[in-house]
Order: structure tokens, then sequence, then C-alpha cells
């Protein structure tokens, strides 16, 4: 397993993405939080107090090389609206809302938060572009990662070939049954394949949103394609997951950069 630990803190890596790349998406070893968030939790809204979440970015960030005042992020809403970073955003500025976020200046690091939703990474390398994207089911069905290529292709001329796509650690389909407004979303929106991505166990449907990302990346024409298959609910000792903890846990980091 690609993983990795500087400092003591602890994160994963893909094996395929290009050198000009620096990315990872970190565990949750290594920070100040303590329990239920121990210990580098970056979530905002679970209960952790702001200067703790400042000194895990900071850690993070230091323990790949980037500049913590590099940050770009948004208030993730679980849907498929694209931001263009041009500039880090400023520390006491109000965050955009937003799922995909997308740059072409080295000296931005783009960054969100994630526990049990997917991490979607990607970069063009031909043209200096990278972007990550949140995918929970919400998303997923909407077609997050299917909204990120058209944005990569529309805003910045990148063509599905020469894009590296990754999907990160989030829940696997063994620990995320889903009910019917779920069901029918998938049926809804991946037709004949709907039923590959809804397997069941026992009596039960589970979703498999690995599955679910990688068939909508392919289908945009993307070809580079790495799964992390690392599942948060099954390995609490380096993820937070919100199913798997009851909603009581932290939230994990995945960052990605255009090295300069």
């Amino acid at each position: 397993m690609p993983f990795f630990e500087k400092n003591n803190i602890r994160y994963f890596q893909f094996q395929d993405f290009s050198g000009a790349v620096t990315h990872a998406v970190f565990t949750r070893r290594g920070g100040v939080s303590p329990a239920p968030w121990s210990s580098l939790n970056v979530g905002g809204n679970v209960g952790d107090s702001p200067a703790n979440l400042r000194e895990n970015r900071i850690r993070a960030f230091t323990a790949l090389g980037r500049d913590p005042e590099s940050v770009f992020d948004l208030w993730q809403v679980h849907g498929t609206r694209a931001v263009f970073a041009r500039e880090p955003r400023p520390p006491d500025s109000h965050e955009d809302q937003g799922d995909l976020i997308f740059t072409d200046n080295p000296k931005i690091t783009l960054y969100m938060r994630f526990a049990d939703c997917t991490p979607l990474l990607f970069a063009d390398t031909h043209l200096g572009v990278v972007g990550i994207a949140h995918a929970g089911w919400q998303g997923t069905v909407s077609g997050v990662a299917t909204a990120a290529i058209k944005a990569m292709c529309e805003h910045y001329g990148s063509r599905p070939e020469n894009i590296q796509a990754a999907i990160g650690p989030s829940i696997g389909v063994d620990h995320y049954e889903v009910g019917e407004e779920v069901i029918q979303q998938v049926c809804e929106n991946f037709g004949e394949e709907a039923e590959s991505l809804l397997p069941r166990f026992g009596e039960r449907r589970h979703f498999d949103m690995w599955a679910a990302n990688r068939l909508q990346l392919e289908r945009a024409g993307v070809t580079q394609v790495e799964s992390a298959n690392i599942c948060t609910a099954c390995h609490l000792e380096d993820w937070f997951s919100h199913r798997a903890e009851k909603g009581k846990t932290g939230r994990f980091a995945a960052i990605i950069a255009l090295k300069g």
C-alpha cells in the first residue's frame, strides 16, 4: 500500500499520478484533536476547536512541503457545482459553495474534507491543471465525476484521454447499505448499469460508489483511472467514518497541487 509518514503525519498517495503533481489523502493520524475527533481532524462543523483545525491543517500541508496559506477550499454541499481557483482563498474570507475545485496555478493547494464520501482527484499535466471533487451518494448519482471532466474540457481545453483520475478512500460497498431513496435515484441515473451498482447483501441493497464513479469517468472518455480500494468503515485506525462511528467523528483531508 502506498502509505507514507512524515513528522507523524500518515498519508496515502496514488501510485500512478504524475510527478508534476503533489497530492495526498491524509489519514486521521498525527494531529492534535482529542476524541472523538482524534487526531488529524479538519472538519469545522463537528465540534472541534478552530485552533485544533488550523494546527492540523498546518501539519498536513507542512508534511507535503506546501505553504498552509496556499489553501483553496469550499463549503461542500453534495452537488456538482465547479469553482475555478485563480488565487489562494484569504484566510478570513467566506468559503464559496461547491463540490469541485480546479486550478492551473501552482501557488494554490486545493483542499477538501471527507468522512465516507469519495475523494476524486484529477490531473492534466499536458495543460497544467489539477482538480478535486467531493462525491457522496448525492453527488455520485448527480454525476459529479462527469461534471468534473466536462469542467476541465470546457474551461481549460483538456482532452479526456489526457486526464488522470483517482478514486480515494471512502466507504466501501460492503458497509454501504442504502434505502429506497438512494436505490431509486441510482436506477434513474444509471439505467441498465444500476443493478451491478446495487448488489444484495442478504435482503439489503448496498451502493458501490467506487464502481459508479469509475463508470462515469470511463463514459466521459477517461482511460487513466486509479482506485485506492480502501474502505473507511473497515479501517478506523486510519480513517474517519461517519457511518461506522455513528456521526461522532472528524473529517480527513485530501489535497492536490501543481508543483511549481
